[in-house]
């Protein structure tokens, strides 16, 4: 009888245990949209290496988008180091007063993204000559900045098959995602002259 109770007991608390920690290992690997900055999970701990406890061990709470809440939440403090500026001071990644547009989007802004390669530049100005916003945003690409290249299918074989920017640059409707390469891919050198010198390249990102 004792040993039923006891079994009974360690089932319970195992299938306890399997599930609280299966719904972490579901929200952590998300996005938290911020107006315009979108914070990626993925980059930070598949791209560097983190893990939870990096960030969530005071920097941090462990719930999605509470900072936003707190009244020193602003860039001024992680300027001085807080937050984001914890890691983001120069040394470990790059500062928070710098590389702006890495985090920062403006509506219709340029957009530069860094995987699956750095740098490829997306110009809002010159698609929205010829389309509106729905032309992409209805299912092509999410309404987030930098939110594509989260994908695992965000690759040139994709736009080659016709997703992502090869559903319009598929030789009729736009030019061919195989071809004019440096109308759309900067590299480090093009993204170093943009940013105003070399210095940028020093982050990793």
């Amino acid at each position: 009888m004792k040993r039923t109770i006891f079994l009974t007991i360690v089932t319970i608390v195992l299938a306890a245990f399997f599930l609280v920690t299966d719904g972490f290992a579901d929200d952590s690997g998300g996005e938290i949209v911020y107006k315009s900055v979108t914070f990626s999970h993925k980059s930070h701990v598949d791209g560097m290496g983190f893990d939870c406890e990096t960030c969530h061990d005071g920097i941090f709470e462990m719930e999605a988008g509470s900072m936003v809440a707190s009244p020193d939440f602003s860039m001024d403090s992680i300027y001085n180091g807080e937050f984001c500026g914890a890691c983001h001071d120069g040394s470990m990644a790059f500062a928070s007063d710098d590389d702006c547009t890495t985090c920062h989007t403006r509506p219709g802004g340029d957009i530069l993204y860094f995987k699956p390669v750095k740098s490829v530049l997306f110009s809002h100005a010159v698609h929205t000559e010829a389309f509106g916003c729905e032309s992409c945003h209805t299912g092509m690409f999410k309404m987030e900045a930098l939110a594509a290249q989260e994908n695992d299918d965000f690759t040139m074989e994709s736009l080659y098959q016709g997703e992502y920017c090869g559903a319009c640059h598929d030789g009729s409707t736009a030019f061919a995602s195989d071809t004019q390469c440096a109308t759309c891919h900067l590299g480090v050198k093009g993204y170093n002259r943009m940013q105003g010198g070399e210095q940028a390249n020093q982050s990793g990102h």
